[in-house]
């Protein structure tokens, strides 16, 4: 399946959503153009709502479901305005669609993404390719992450060892060794508790470069509490998501301790070093040399790209851009590829990430 295809995506922090425009060719793959569209304040608001609730009724869900649909429809439209293209030159759409639930470890495990795929394809009159991690679960997967997959696919080296971190609202690392299958889990936080504080208390959607917590200084003790979480001694496979990482989250694991002792910007900068973390840790599992590639949002954070290397002395930290895809669209980009994997009924290997029992064709068409 060669041809045009739109890769979309909203992340785990909610800004917005990416589109990517990729021409495949055999084993090419090449991004021509991309572009963001910002969610609405009222909807992201409401995204974060449902992601937080334990509870949220049908008639919300299936609000933001459709809200959502058109929302990811317009960005691709945009995006075929920016090209001068028409639908009939994309041969289809992959979106991600926005995770609301993630529960691999439930009595019956599911993943619930929001952006209904029949709308954007009527929306766009172009065949939509969503809902790729059901599958993936129904084989007894994780269903998360799926972004090592495209990372083993084009990030890859015959002759060196590397490691891949996507830095979204959560951490993923793929470890990619020559002649062993690709290994990848979530970390943990990424971006979610660093966004939500610096909202919090400057009204800020992320920290720009890291500069607020560049001002301030790591809290011991504070790190010490948020550490002592069983999921980072977890052994992979293991999916984690903003539902379990949030602001609830942080005042049950400080417990006793209140955070107003501290200066803001304190608790920002420790909330960077436990990603720092919890990312170097996983990789030091695995890779002992080599280099490391960062994509997703928090590629920009120069802090954390610092610190990373500093916890690495005996790797190399990069951004992804070294290796020819800027670290803003490869998580779009992923799912334009998964999209021609999945029209061309092709399994996508997942099994040594998110445990499954096979690897699967992933995801439903809707024409």
């Amino acid at each position: 399946m060669e041809g045009l295809f739109i890769g979309l995506m909203s992340g785990t922090s909610v800004d917005s959503i990416d589109s990517a425009l990729v021409n495949i060719y055999g084993e090419n793959f090449e991004l021509l153009e991309s572009g963001t569209a910002p969610i609405k304040k009222d909807l992201k608001q409401r995204i974060f709502e449902a992601v937080n609730a334990s509870e949220i009724s049908s008639v919300a869900i299936n609000d933001l479901d459709i809200e959502l649909g058109k929302a990811f429809g317009v960005a691709a439209l945009h995006l075929l305005e920016k090209t001068s293209l028409d639908s009939a030159d994309i041969f289809a759409i992959g979106s991600h669609g926005q995770t609301v639930r993630h529960r691999p470890e439930a009595n019956y495990p599911f993943t619930l993404q929001i952006g209904d795929p029949s709308i954007i394809a009527t929306q766009t009159g172009i065949t939509t390719v969503a809902d790729f991690r059901r599958r993936d679960m129904a084989n007894g997967g994780q269903g998360a992450p799926f972004a090592p997959a495209f990372h083993q696919a084009f990030f890859s080296d015959d002759n060196k060892p590397r490691a891949v971190v996507n830095l979204g609202g959560i951490a993923n690392v793929t470890i990619l060794e020559a002649g062993n299958s690709p290994v990848g889990f979530d970390t943990g936080p990424a971006n979610t508790l660093m966004d939500q504080w610096v909202y919090a208390h400057k009204q800020q959607h992320y920290d720009a470069g890291g500069e607020w917590a560049a001002s301030g200084s790591v809290v011991p003790e504070l790190l010490s509490l948020l550490l002592q979480d069983p999921y980072f001694k977890q052994a992979a496979p293991k999916s984690t998501g903003c539902e379990y990482f949030n602001m609830e989250w942080l005042a049950a694991r400080t417990g006793s301790v209140d955070l107003s002792q501290f200066k803001p910007q304190d608790v920002q900068r420790t909330l960077l070093e436990l990603t720092v973390i919890t990312v170097a840790d996983a990789i030091k599992v695995y890779l002992e040399e080599g280099n490391v590639y960062l994509c997703g949002g928090g590629a920009h954070n120069l802090v954390l790209l610092q610190e990373l290397q500093n916890q690495l002395p005996c790797q190399s930290v990069f951004s992804s851009s070294t290796l020819g895809i800027s670290p803003d669209w490869v998580e779009a980009m992923t799912f334009a590829w998964f999209a021609a994997k999945t029209l061309k009924k092709e399994p996508i290997q997942l099994s040594s990430i998110t445990g499954s029992t096979q690897n699967s064709v992933l995801g439903g068409v809707y024409y």
